[in-house]
């Protein structure tokens, strides 16, 4: 195979060139799925229950999030136009993160307890101080392909920049989890998710947001697939309109920027201890200037022939 899959072929012409996968996150990607299909069982033939949501969820959403991000890194290196070994390095250490990550997710199902701000006795304790390095590391690894990315000129503008914004704000909502594993509870643990309420309690179905306070997982959910949001944007100007190259490139600019807002504004919300589906009247009025001024933005940007 000598160019980028379908999801370029035809839409992103200036991206094609030979394919390096990252064969290290293929196998993260096809092991994930692998485990997201047992977690899946799991949740079935397993009748425990763990923090208000059946045992195995918490490994089936990790899992599938493994799946989604180790075969967009590895798509990402892909398209690079030229080979950085720096960056491929910086794969092969996010796999060995995330398999220590999936790996001790697991072993605390099994064992039947929590994984995550989990310091109950010394072995959950020394557990959860790898998990918390391991965000650090996984981190810090991004960061490299993100300076990778900058420092090549990929040919099709939009494409740069949605690979570029991509990789940023998914930072962003990666550097969030600092925020879940510093806030202090009322019992007196460091580690927590919710705000102005425990975790546990009543949660929207499948992801368990919290639907009685805030909540920070939905704004590090939201940052950390803007790795997949932006670039499909420009996926889809390039596949079903005629836009210009230019009209395309500040689209994405402008819709990546907005979505890089759109996570500040959920975290916003979820620091004021205010569940997502319950916002107050600021709430809302922040969140529809940012639809207005986007809205704005993009018309100016389709309808300017400069």
């Amino acid at each position: 195979m000598t160019t980028i899959d379908s999801l370029t072929a035809g839409s992103l012409p200036a991206l094609r060139s030979p394919v390096r996968w990252n064969r290290p996150l293929l196998w993260l990607t096809a092991a994930s799925a692998v485990l997201a299909i047992v977690s899946l069982a799991g949740i079935f033939i397993d009748d425990r229950i763990l923090t208000g949501v059946p045992i195995w969820l918490k490994p089936f959403k990790f899992a599938v999030s493994f799946v989604v991000y180790g075969w967009t890194l590895a798509w990402m290196l892909a398209v690079l136009p030229r080979r950085s070994r720096p960056a491929e390095i910086s794969g092969i250490v996010i796999v060995g993160v995330a398999v220590a990550e999936l790996a001790i997710i697991v072993t605390q199902v099994i064992r039947g307890t929590t994984s995550h701000y989990n310091v109950s006795t010394p072995f959950n304790e020394v557990l959860w101080d790898i998990m918390g390095a391991s965000i650090m590391v996984l981190f810090i690894a991004q960061v490299v392909i993100s300076v990778a990315a900058l420092r090549q000129r990929i040919p099709d503008r939009a494409a740069s920049y949605a690979i570029r914004l991509g990789l940023g704000v998914s930072l962003l909502g990666m550097a969030l989890a600092f925020i879940m594993t510093s806030q202090m509870t009322d019992s007196g643990l460091i580690g927590a998710h919710s705000v102005g309420v425990a975790d546990g309690g009543p949660g929207m179905p499948l992801t368990g947001w919290s639907t009685t306070g805030g909540d920070l997982r939905i704004s590090h959910f939201v940052g950390l697939h803007a790795l997949q949001v932006i670039p499909l944007l420009a996926y889809g100007l390039a596949r079903w309109t005629r836009l210009a190259d230019t009209a395309r490139s500040r689209l994405v600019l402008i819709g990546g920027s907005a979505y890089a807002v759109l996570v500040l504004l959920l975290t916003w919300q979820a620091l004021r201890a205010q569940p997502l589906l319950k916002p107050d009247g600021l709430t809302l009025a922040a969140f529809a200037a940012l639809a207005a001024v986007t809205a704005v933005a993009s018309l100016v940007a389709t309808r300017s022939r400069a």
